[in-house]
């Protein structure tokens, strides 16, 4: 696709489709400009870097986190919807948590977002820091649910990777992976569960999202409540 003739949406959507796919580790310009038909150059020339790239991919899927109206429902609801969505967005696209760690988040998308969380706090009676605070905490609880899928995606790369092209790697995952079940073996809790879900890697029990944020929104609503006497 010629230069002149390729848009940034159009790179967008290609790199969040080979993000998706192959995590930060997988994206390179030459892989993108092959997924468009164009040279990687042309592709530098829409979105100036790498890093600046990523930046926009990011940026791009914060809308597909619905926005509930908090004059429409209460803020349990909406702060629910929101988490909810936030842990799904997450869980289609792992590598934004890889790119939480390494690149700075910004641009319009993400912002609406964060924007509009704070709103929902507020209208659950939260002003300034503890606005700030209530909406922290319920983010960084999606945040680490969301690290689980997104540790066992990018290993199942990995092992996909080593596997196809390298038999002895192959034979030395298999052999880390059944020193792994030894080890929990060893331990009488971790033993009982080595042949259910809660084994697998990166794993957790069903519905463990969902009791942990009722849980914190339990501890927020009684917080904002006061004591009781």
């Amino acid at each position: 696709m010629p230069r002149d003739t390729l848009t940034r949406e159009q790179i967008l959507t290609a790199a969040i489709a080979l993000l998706d796919a192959d995590g930060l580790e997988g994206l390179n310009m030459r892989a993108l400009g092959q997924r468009l038909g164009s040279a990687a150059t042309a592709v530098y020339w829409h979105v100036g870097s790498k890093d600046n790239l990523i930046a926009l991919a990011s940026d791009q899927v914060w809308p597909e986190i619905t926005l509930p109206d908090p004059d429409l429902v209460d803020w349990r609801t909406a702060a629910t919807a929101m988490a909810t969505d936030l842990h799904a967005m997450l869980t289609r696209h792992p590598w934004l948590l890889q790119a939480f760690g390494s690149f700075l988040m910004f641009g319009p998308g993400k912002a609406r977002h964060d924007d509009h969380l704070l709103a929902i706090y507020e209208a659950a009676g939260f002003t300034g820091t503890a606005a700030d605070q209530a909406a922290t905490a319920v983010f960084n609880f999606v945040l680490g649910n969301a690290l689980g899928p997104a540790a066992a995606a990018s290993l199942t790369r990995k092992l996909r990777r080593e596997g196809s092209s390298n038999a002895e790697q192959a034979i030395s995952n298999a052999k880390a992976e059944a020193e792994a079940r030894e080890t929990a073996a060893q331990f009488p809790r971790l033993r009982a569960r080595l042949d259910t879900h809660s084994a697998d890697y990166g794993a957790a029990p069903d519905n463990t999202f969902q009791f942990g944020l009722q849980a914190i929104l339990d501890g927020l609503e009684t917080q904002q409540r006061g004591p009781t006497r």
